[in-house]
């Protein structure tokens, strides 16, 4: 056994130095030969415009709307000198060493790059870019409505009125919470925390209060939002909402600690990333009445099982990861990704660069 996995291994070794070796493929009409990228998915129309106008680079992409294979991604990253991915591809060691030393940056279409190893980018000397900002708007805006629909039942109201369950008037009956007068508390004070903030206050929120690793007066005086640990967070807020990175600190962050010490009325609210939420206690919270709801458009795993009890739920309204939908949004993320993806490969500054 010990054989055959050493064999593998220098059959993808091979095979990436062969890559490597003849990884300034395809002329251009100029005779210049260009080096090869890999995009893991058929994206928006702008940022495929700007790689194949650029004459910089010969594209090779998996062009489908659903998932690379990882069996085929190992494959075609070999060789490679850039890489365009987006959330769904985890980029590890293993992806990084079928593409072979040839590989000189990767661009992600995300803001977050959790699904990317940083310390192995870093040990072999690749930059990553990302897209930050362009996104903040449509995610505020998504935000806004995934709080709207779940604080006072829409869906379950659709589903009444649908369904025959639409009787006569009655005082109590499809009966919520609203903004006005409420506090509300942001877990991560960032620029989609901020953008969150400034379209909730003209519905009269009477307080904001924030937690973060620190305080944020950078941003907080603008709306201006109260700094304040996270227990105490919990226990003033009518409506928490998760707009926090995840990070090994942040992971599993919102579990029963923080539901427990919650308001009964309370509504919970995450658009950040799924892994920052226990959704096992999520779920008991919601079933033995901690919390009155959770609006959730992501959750761990993506997609979320059918079956999850989360859905039995009349009390959590949940998306499927669709905060920065909007047609201008997602051609900005692509575009952005295209041009970080084109600046790495002539060693220039990029839009958008994580530091590694």
């Amino acid at each position: 056994m010990g054989t055959l996995c050493h064999l593998r291994r220098l059959k993808t070794r091979l095979v990436s130095d062969f890559h490597s070796w003849c990884t300034l493929q395809a002329p251009n009409a100029g005779g210049k030969l260009l080096p090869r990228i890999y995009v893991t998915r058929r994206i928006p129309p702008d940022g495929m415009k700007i790689l194949r106008q650029s004459g910089l680079c010969n594209i090779e992409q998996w062009d489908s709307d659903e998932p690379v294979p990882h069996s085929e991604l190992l494959e075609k990253v070999a060789g490679i000198r850039g890489l365009y991915c987006l959330l769904t591809e985890k980029i590890d060691a293993e992806v990084l060493d079928a593409a072979g030393p040839s590989l000189q940056v990767v661009s992600t279409m995300s803001v977050g790059y959790d699904h990317i190893s940083l310390e192995e980018l870093k040990k072999r000397g690749i930059r990553l870019g990302y897209t930050p900002d362009v996104l903040t708007e449509a995610v505020a805006e998504l935000t806004v409505a995934l709080l709207l629909a779940t604080s006072r039942r829409l869906l379950e109201a659709v589903d009444e009125a649908k369904n025959g369950g639409w009787g006569t008037w009655k005082p109590l009956w499809m009966c919520g919470y609203g903004l006005t007068d409420s506090t509300v508390g942001i877990l991560g004070l960032g620029r989609i925390g901020a953008a969150v903030m400034a379209r909730l206050k003209p519905f009269g929120v009477k307080r904001f209060l924030y937690a973060d690793t620190g305080p944020r007066p950078d941003m907080a005086t603008k709306i201006p939002a109260e700094f304040v640990p996270l227990d105490e967070l919990a226990r003033h807020s009518d409506f928490i909402i998760v707009c926090c990175a995840l990070t090994p600190e942040t992971k599993g962050i919102c579990g029963n600690s923080l539901f427990s010490r919650m308001k009964d009325t309370a509504i919970f609210i995450n658009t950040s990333r799924g892994g920052v939420v226990n959704q096992e206690d999520l779920y008991q919270a919601l079933v033995n009445g901690q919390i009155a709801a959770a609006g959730l458009d992501v959750t761990e795993p993506e997609p979320l099982p059918t079956d999850h009890p989360l859905f039995k739920l009349k009390t959590c309204v949940i998306l499927p990861h669709i905060a920065s939908a909007t047609v201008a949004t997602r051609n900005a993320m692509a575009a952005l990704a295209a041009s970080n993806l084109l600046a790495g490969l002539q060693g220039k500054a990029m839009g958008k660069e994580v530091p590694l």
